[in-house]
């Protein structure tokens, strides 16, 4: 999968409640500033949300776009603003990933055939695509909490293998009392910011946003930071518990790095998914391990944004990518003291160079993916 066509970021946007551009994300980053903080929204939670969270009236619900599809257009145009790639080529393709989508539609309406309908992930791709003149049809890549890292993926595949020259990747999910009442039940919530990967974790927090990357094979975007390398596997172990050896992370992160063809010890950075759970860090901590990685510098960016499910992936690879164009690698903010099995997790802002790094990611269904970021 390495040899072949080069696949250049030649453009992103992260369009979150901490900032709206991948530049103003990443010096907000640096001032260590969070955008998670406690809410009382009774819309959303009986009791107060730790959550990142937009103003509940910075997007008006318009005749024909959602807040979902909203975020998406916004995020989508000011990429596209930073190239001049022609959206109404065949040659090129639109990726949209998602966990949820418009799910929060059904606490407002009555159900029907119209409504299941209008909140099908693929009406959101169909409405994103004519909004901007795509006459590919999209891809809509909808794997729990996997869902960004698996677009990307996706992506790349697409663009090696030929199919597509440049390709849109997107995604978005918005926190509704839907996804909230379903993590309460599972008592993953922390009542405040999450604590990735320290000794006392005590669950995730909740966030929204959304985040593209522009992919292309163009020679022209030579020197640009590369997806290099990709893999995809299954727990096969429980539809909400994660593996409890980490053998099949750790198999998704060898096959990337394969792909990549690259070992262990030319990994620079690691961007977790650290969700701050106790199982979830303690799996990801196992299965980093077994891969070789356990020395590897980590950062996790949970305690800044939230969990932003499908939109996740996809923010912290941009973060990352942005971490190695600036040689920088940031700290793990809400992280004291380990509580997994040892890491060489960031607590301050690093200078050094970074030429290849790995992004991670599980969900629900015991999904797991991964990314390899070369330059």
């Amino acid at each position: 999968m390495s040899a072949g066509r080069d696949c250049y970021i030649i453009a992103d946007n992260i369009y979150a409640p901490l900032a709206n551009t991948t530049a103003s994300n990443f010096e907000q980053l640096l001032k260590g500033e969070s955008a998670v903080h406690v809410h009382n929204r009774p819309d959303l939670s009986e009791v107060p949300l730790a959550a990142s969270l937009f103003n509940k009236d910075e997007f008006a619900e318009k005749e024909i776009y959602s807040k979902f599809e909203q975020l998406l257009i916004a995020s989508v145009q000011e990429a596209l603003n930073q190239t001049d790639i022609a959206v109404n080529s065949p040659r090129t393709g639109l990726i949209i990933s998602s966990t949820k989508g418009n799910i929060a539609l059904l606490e407002d309406h009555p159900y029907s055939a119209e409504l299941q309908k209008r909140i099908a992930l693929t009406t959101s791709a169909d409405l994103v695509a004519n909004y901007f003149g795509f006459v590919s049809k999209p891809v809509v890549i909808s794997n729990a909490c996997i869902s960004g890292v698996m677009a990307t993926v996706t992506a790349m595949r697409l663009i090696k293998s030929g199919l597509y020259d440049d390709i849109v990747v997107t995604g978005a999910d918005v926190v509704s009392k839907f996804i909230v009442s379903g993590f309460q039940s599972f008592q993953a919530l922390s009542a405040t910011q999450c604590k990735p990967f320290d000794k006392d974790r005590t669950g995730l927090n909740l966030g929204e946003g959304a985040a593209t990357v522009i992919l292309s094979s163009n020679e022209k975007y030579r020197g640009s930071i590369r997806v290099t390398g990709g893999g995809i596997s299954n727990d096969a172990n429980h539809i909400s518990g994660p593996s409890r050896t980490g053998e099949e992370l750790a198999h998704a992160i060898k096959q990337a790095m394969h792909t990549a063809g690259l070992k262990p010890q030319g990994i620079d950075m690691i961007s977790a998914h650290g969700t701050a759970t106790p199982y979830n860090d303690e799996m990801e901590a196992k299965a980093l391990t077994i891969a070789g990685l356990a020395n590897a510098p980590l950062t996790g960016l949970k305690a800044v944004y939230g969990h932003t499910l499908g939109a996740a992936g996809l923010i912290e690879a941009i973060i990352t990518a942005e971490s190695m164009r600036r040689s920088i690698i940031l700290p793990t903010a809400g992280f004291h003291e380990t509580g997994t099995a040892p890491l060489n997790i960031s607590t301050s802002i690093t200078r050094t160079d970074i030429h290849n790094a790995v992004k991670t990611s599980s969900g629900f269904g015991g999904c797991n993916g991964v990314l390899i970021l070369s330059k």
